[in-house]
């Protein structure tokens, strides 16, 4: 049975590679640069040299024209470097001529991410999801792979022509199997529709913790909960979802779960694979969006976590920004930039414990002015509305009349103006 192809050999020395068009995109570049460092000595590689390449146009061989690939194989060689990783996603066809050229293994940032979300799935959701998107990026990739196999003979000696090419049987092969492992998701995300209906049976409240990986959520979940999930400095720590009941202020029970993080350049194919896993982020009453104020690109990582749920469908849910590891910051002026950027914010330290509690507060409040509902009858031709409000999070009940829908929802913004004409009254 065909398998992905792994790494040829193992590799203990790498090289990274940032190629930039203008000057003013290096300091973003070293930023990228850094991270995908950390993420390649998550496998277990050593980092020996980063490199930022600027240029003034692209070449479709190797990125970079024949002087810089020289240059960068020069010193690949004198370093004693066995694999080159580009920050740019590179195709299948420059994948393949850097390889020819230099003699050494390269890939690019997407397929580091997919070896660490690989190396770290846990459950059988999370596999599936990691081995889909895997295959989906193997795909075009193949031939060089499989470069050195020739051709099968036809079928029968009467036949003429060469017959089928190795390479596309196993790209048959692969698309089937691509195929067997979307079924198996599908499966997987019914169970988990199913779980969650059980849960709705019993009204409880529900928070999604989002945000950037390594940003603290794990230790939020856990200081919130008390609770013993993995939570270490590192990115993508974990990967699967866990929900747990915290007790608020008032004595109420809220669900609590804990999501991926996210990670500037997420393949697109991640975050479709994720979907079902973040599903639980679309289904929340309330998003805490957990923010690493210590980090200097906060704000940057703020950017790509509502990027990412915007492509998951999720930019009309009810946020909560939760600044977190307020115990490393001693320029005040951090803060108030803090707050200029989202609202409501929080600021806590989920190490320490401290903001917590008024984060609890806070987070319950904007829980009970969900649930200042009013009913609503939808005209059946109308049902994008009940759409928008189970994305917008503001759905409490739905049941269909022969009139159109009646729901109890609380919708928010420009959706609460559009609901008025469509307030029921008792007769």
């Amino acid at each position: 049975m065909f398998e992905v192809k792994e790494k040829p050999r193992l590799v203990e020395k790498a090289f990274l590679v940032s190629v930039i068009m203008h000057e003013d995109e290096r300091e973003e570049a070293e930023s990228l640069l850094e991270e995908l460092s950390e993420l390649v000595q998550n496998l277990g590689i050593k980092v020996h040299q980063k490199k930022v390449v600027r240029i003034r146009k692209t070449f479709a061989g190797h990125i970079l024209g024949k002087g810089k690939v020289e240059e960068i194989l020069t010193e690949v060689g004198e370093l004693g470097c066995d694999v080159i990783i580009f920050d740019n996603e590179i195709s299948p066809g420059q994948q393949r001529n850097w390889e020819e050229a230099g003699k050494v293994l390269v890939i690019d940032r997407h397929e580091v991410i997919l070896d660490v979300f690989a190396k770290r799935a846990q459950t059988k959701e999370a596999s599936l999801q990691v081995q889909l998107a895997r295959l989906e990026y193997s795909l075009p990739r193949l031939r060089r792979a499989w470069t050195h196999l020739g051709r099968q003979r036809g079928g029968g000696v009467t036949q003429r022509g060469e017959g089928e090419a190795q390479i596309e049987l196993d790209q048959r092969m692969l698309r089937d199997k691509i195929a067997s492992t979307k079924r198996e998701i599908a499966q997987v995300a019914v169970r988990r529709s199913t779980s969650r209906k059980k849960r709705q049976r019993v009204p409880l409240p529900t928070m999604a913790i989002v945000g950037y990986t390594n940003a603290g959520k794990s230790t939020l979940l856990n200081c919130m909960t008390g609770a013993n999930v993995i939570s270490e400095d590192k990115l993508f720590a974990t990967l699967d979802p866990t929900s747990r009941k915290v007790r608020g202020p008032s004595g109420r029970t809220i669900v609590l779960t804990d999501t991926v993080g996210f990670i500037r350049k997420l393949p697109h194919r991640l975050v479709d694979s994720f979907k079902a896993t973040l599903e639980e982020a679309l289904v929340a009453d309330l998003l805490l969006h957990v923010v690493d104020l210590s980090n200097p690109e906060f704000d940057q990582q703020m950017k790509t976590t509502r990027e990412v749920l915007r492509e998951l469908g999720a930019q009309e849910k009810e946020i909560l920004t939760v600044y977190n590891k307020i115990d490393r910051i001693e320029n005040p002026l951090v803060k108030a930039k803090a707050r200029d950027l989202a609202s409501p914010c929080s600021f806590i330290s989920s190490k320490s414990g401290e903001g917590v509690e008024s984060l609890m507060l806070m987070a319950e409040g904007m829980l009970e002015d969900r649930e200042a509902s009013m009913d609503y009858l939808v005209p059946h031709d109308q049902y994008a509305l009940v759409t928008r409000l189970r994305e917008q999070g503001a759905l409490l009940t739905e049941e269909v009349e022969e009139g159109g829908v009646m729901v109890k929802a609380a919708p928010r913004g420009n959706l609460a103006y559009r609901m008025r004409e469509y307030v029921w009254t008792p007769s």
